[in-house]
């Protein structure tokens, strides 16, 4: 199986010289289709540089990284954005909404980057709130909303254009737990239904072995790479079904 993403020697320094800090340090690592990964450590461990450079948010000081099988160093800026709005899909922990604008409009801002047709846009909105079920709340503004409705939303704007790969970054970190688990479930949906590739930063131990993969960063240095589970996950997913 071809990795949908492969990283090596991956590194990213910020600042020069004297005020020079490396977030990451020769960073390799190879993520397959469909597979769920999470990324896991401390605060300032570097977790969040990496998932920014594995969604080509931001580019590397050094190494490489492919998506499916395409260098992103070789790409300039437009081909980049194209590449990534065609391929991923991304849920953060703030919901960055137009509060103003009506769910269905948030949901189908990624296709109008990508220059898809009004009434093309309008059914695969439809489609994707259904998938989140949210189709009764299409024409509400979107800061009339619950946070957890926010999220769903969100979700439904991450997957509108069909991606292949998921970013998800704290998701249930403004959520409380009933909720939380709730859009948990649904991630989890995409990744094992639809064969999505999942990647959720997270601090949250729980979570983490819900996936097929750990992996550990601390101080710029991947320290565990596991795709070890244990009992929580059948459990979590159980009450999320609930």
């Amino acid at each position: 199986m071809e990795p949908v993403i492969e990283v090596k020697k991956l590194t990213k320094v910020y600042g020069k010289r004297s005020t020079a800090f490396t977030a990451l340090k020769n960073i390799n690592l190879s993520i397959n289709p469909g597979e769920s990964v999470a990324i896991v450590g401390k605060s300032g461990s570097g977790k969040s540089t990496l998932m920014h450079l594995l969604a080509l948010l931001d580019r590397p000081t050094s190494g490489s990284i492919e998506v499916e099988g395409i260098d992103s160093a070789n790409l300039k800026n437009k081909a980049l954005n194209k590449l990534r709005n065609r391929s991923f899909g991304f849920v953060f922990q703030q919901f960055f909404m137009n509060p103003q604008d009506s769910v269905l409009e948030n949901v189908v801002l990624p296709l109008k980057i990508a220059g898809v047709r009004r009434k093309e846009r309008k059914k695969l909105a439809e489609k994707a709130l259904r998938t989140v079920g949210l189709s009764n709340r299409a024409k509400f503004k979107a800061n009339n909303l619950s946070g957890g409705q926010k999220q769903r939303v969100c979700i439904a704007r991450a997957i509108v254009g069909n991606p292949k790969i998921l970013f998800a970054d704290e998701p249930t970190g403004n959520l409380d737990s009933a909720t939380g688990d709730k859009v948990i479930k649904l991630l989890f949906d995409l990744n094992k239904k639809k064969g999505v590739t999942l990647i959720i930063v997270t601090h949250d131990d729980d979570l983490a072995m819900m996936c097929d993969r750990q992996i550990r960063i601390s101080d710029g240095k991947i320290v565990k790479n596991t795709a070890e589970k244990t009992k929580k996950t059948s459990t979590k997913l159980t009450k999320g079904e609930k």
